[in-house]
């Protein structure tokens, strides 16, 4: 099959990279472009290739061999490990550059002045077989133009505003960005914004709307985090502190300084804000740090069929729906008296008509909200479990603690930013 010289770089999105001998390094994601501050071709400085761990890394365009319609093929096996990180004056074809408004200028031609915003960005190998933008796809914007639709590719001396300053300086049209994300799980949303830069990061964050914005604020490490919410206005941060999950709420809040978070804390809606304040009063590194103080409780009066209706709830996680807590009312946390639990196996082995108070498990060990991490952490190896009910001294029920709780605080601090094997830095 054939290589190209010419590609846009949303047809490499995809491709895979394979070494000389055909092995599989990853897959194209993106393209890192020079931009320059004159109307010259910037240059193509490398790809954005996503390993099968998640992780980006940069591979130079002089490592790249040839580009075919099947793959991208290296001249060499071995490739840096080090996460893309872009310097000043770069920026992501696909990241960054599509979104951006620019104008056309081409005498001659109907839209000859038109508003545009880049679609895709078309590149070239040169006779000195570097790589350049030589072209872009552009929707136009204009009065006529914009209702027509459509996308028009414009050879790049055409282009103004393609330029180091108007992309950094411009307010970017964020919708490519959301659309891509769309179908993402918020992890991988998360790792994506971490690679993009600092404005496009925040940009794209603050377009989110509020429940989204929470699961993927939930994802990234504490100091992207608070970049995040310092980015929003108050009343949307505490919009969004209210969608987040208790305890990651808490988590996030614990890390702020003490002004910051009283001024978040007072605009959240009060209920919201009372058991936050109740999870700060703890440890972080406590069972009662780490727990969420909304598990699945119910009363002894309550069907087998009740039961597994509430833990059918798309909301509650794998970890969480595994076992339901049975108190006297009422049953908020922290909730009346405790006085067992029903694992998920033994609902689904009962007759749905049955009560859940006459399968009460009144033998499981429980966790006291003072308990150190240590602690929790034999307490789930000792009993396979992975959730377990936090208890107060006068036999309250507080909330739950699950395992992806537990691995949180073992990891490092940086472990979202981080692969945790970073002993390796090529691939052989």
């Amino acid at each position: 099959m054939s290589a190209v010289s010419r590609v846009f770089v949303a047809r490499l999105s995809g491709l895979p990279v394979v070494g000389p001998d055909g092995e599989s390094i990853g897959r194209v994601r993106d393209a890192v472009i020079g931009l320059r501050a004159d109307r010259k071709a910037p240059r193509v400085l490398g790809l954005a290739v996503e390993l099968a761990n998640r992780r980006r890394i940069f591979v130079p365009m002089l490592r790249v061999t040839s580009i075919e319609a099947a793959a991208v093929t290296l001249n060499t096996g071995s490739v840096s490990l080090r996460r893309l990180h872009l310097r000043t004056g770069e920026a992501l074809a696909l990241g960054q550059v599509v979104g951006t408004r620019v104008k056309v200028e081409e005498p001659g031609q109907p839209y000859d002045g038109a508003d545009a915003t880049v679609a895709d960005v078309g590149i070239e190998q040169t006779r000195t077989r570097d790589w350049v933008v030589h072209r872009l796809a552009v929707r136009l914007r204009s009065a006529g133009w914009s209702r027509r639709g459509g996308v028009h590719v414009v050879d790049l001396p055409h282009i103004v505003g393609f330029t180091t300053t108007a992309l950094t300086g411009a307010d970017h049209d964020v919708a490519e960005a959301l659309t891509m994300f769309d179908d993402m799980r918020a992890t991988d949303v998360a790792q994506a914004l971490r690679e993009l830069p600092t404005a496009r990061r925040l940009a794209v964050a603050a377009a989110f709307d509020d429940e989204r914005l929470a699961d993927v604020i939930q994802e990234l490490g504490s100091d992207d985090q608070a970049e995040v919410i310092a980015h929003l206005s108050k009343a949307r941060a505490a919009d969004v502190l209210e969608a987040m999950d208790p305890d990651d709420a808490a988590d996030l809040l614990g890390d702020l300084p003490v002004r910051q978070r009283e001024e978040l804390l007072a605009v959240m809606d009060p209920e919201d804000s009372g058991t936050v304040r109740r999870l700060l009063t703890f440890s972080p590194y406590t069972a009662g740090g780490m727990m969420t103080p909304e598990p699945i409780v119910v009363t002894p009066s309550t069907t087998v069929a009740e039961a597994l209706a509430r833990v059918r709830n798309p909301d509650i996680t794998p970890a969480l729906a595994s076992m339901v807590f049975v108190v006297r009312p009422p049953t908020a946390t922290p909730t009346g008296r405790y006085l067992g639990a029903v694992h998920l196996q033994q609902l689904l082995r009962e007759p749905p008509a049955d009560l859940v108070g006459g399968i009460v498990d009144t033998e499981l060990p429980q966790l006291a909200p003072d308990d150190p991490l240590g602690a929790v952490t034999r307490y789930f190896a000792a009993y396979n479990l992975v959730s377990g009910p936090v208890i107060d001294a006068e036999n309250h029920l507080l909330g739950a603690v699950s395992v992806d709780d537990v691995l949180d605080h073992l990891l490092p601090e940086d472990w979202r930013d981080e692969d945790t094997d970073d002993t390796v830095e090529e691939i052989q």
